[in-house]
């Protein structure tokens, strides 16, 4: 029988079905206890995503709508896998990891931010990643102190 008249997948086909896995950071994946909370439901919606894409009948288009929740589940099973729960600082002496630090910019602007782990960093939301510059530069200091930051200096004004 000819290959044209067999259901086999085109080669685009498969490249939508077999996407590459979210990249992983190299850094200890610490977390506070609401972000492997929301790891963990982040995982559980990727698995739901998969299992609601398996019951598409045509195959082409249920492997198209699986591929990302797979991807998903893979990258949050592994997150949740190594997550590092670092309870809250027990002294809002130093900024540490969990701290909430409030800093004055050059340009007089005051920024709020909590040091947390890598995938609950919301700027926006007025969290960063312990990784970031800015909080590798705050971390372990007191208030009062000014630190150089993405070619600024950052004073401390208040942790908690």
């Amino acid at each position: 029988m000819s290959v044209a008249f067999t259901k086999e997948d085109s080669a685009e086909t498969a490249s939508e079905t077999l996407l590459p896995d979210r990249p992983v950071s190299p850094h200890p994946n610490l977390v506070t206890e609401a972000g492997l909370k929301a790891l963990e439901f982040q995982l559980q919606q990727a698995r739901e995503a998969y299992e609601a894409a398996q019951k598409i009948e045509d195959v082409n288009e249920r492997r198209r709508q699986a591929a990302s929740p797979l991807r998903d589940a893979r990258y949050f099973a592994a997150r949740v896998r190594t997550a590092q729960v670092i309870a809250d600082p027990a002294s809002t002496d130093i900024v540490a990891f969990g701290s909430t630090v409030v800093f004055r910019r050059d340009d007089g602007r005051i920024q709020k931010y909590r040091i947390v782990g890598e995938d609950e960093a919301d700027p926006k939301a007025g969290s960063i990643s312990f990784v970031s510059p800015v909080a590798k530069s705050l971390m372990g200091k007191a208030v009062g102190e000014v630190v150089g930051a993405s070619g600024q200096e950052l004073e401390i004004i208040a942790i908690s």
